[in-house]
């Protein structure tokens, strides 16, 4: 088509060279070494978060489930917009998962830390739902350009 025909590429617009196009037709390529750096750091407060959530969901039953669910959606979510992708939530849905499979299984003594009740298992399905959530809704990365719009 042509740019006369109105909907063409626009006059004084780039073309598009090999290097731009969809985000799925690009190589892989390794991250930054501060993008490293922080989605280890979120794993780290994941695990963090995990531990402390399976403690006070436990010890204030209405209170300290609905906190500690809080606190992971704020990691989770937090950890997404920090990052401007979906690597951000699953870095710490990652570390959260973690510590909070390590904390169920039952030790040789047979202590265990989450009790049978419906409060522990709210706050294993919750947490992974509210993971979930935050990881599709941290929304992932777009391009600022005016040519990638829809109908221009």
């Amino acid at each position: 088509m042509t740019a006369s025909s109105g909907r063409g590429r626009a006059q004084g617009s780039p073309a598009r060279g090999p290097a731009q196009g969809s985000a799925l037709a690009q190589p892989l390529r390794l991250p930054s070494a501060g993008r490293a750096a922080a989605c280890l750091g979120l794993f780290a407060l994941g695990l963090v978060v995990g531990a402390a959530g399976a403690l006070l969901q436990g010890a204030w039953f209405p209170g300290g489930l609905l906190l500690a669910l809080a606190g992971a959606a704020g990691l989770f979510l937090g950890g997404a917009y920090a990052l401007r992708g979906r690597g951000g939530a699953v870095a710490g849905a990652a570390g959260w998962l973690v510590a909070v499979m390590l904390l169920t299984a039952s030790r040789p003594e047979g202590d265990f830390l989450f009790a049978a009740g419906g409060g522990s298992y709210v706050f294993l399905l919750g947490g992974m739902a509210v993971a979930v959530i935050c990881a599709t809704w941290g929304g992932g990365r777009q391009r600022d350009d005016r040519d990638v719009r829809l109908g221009e």
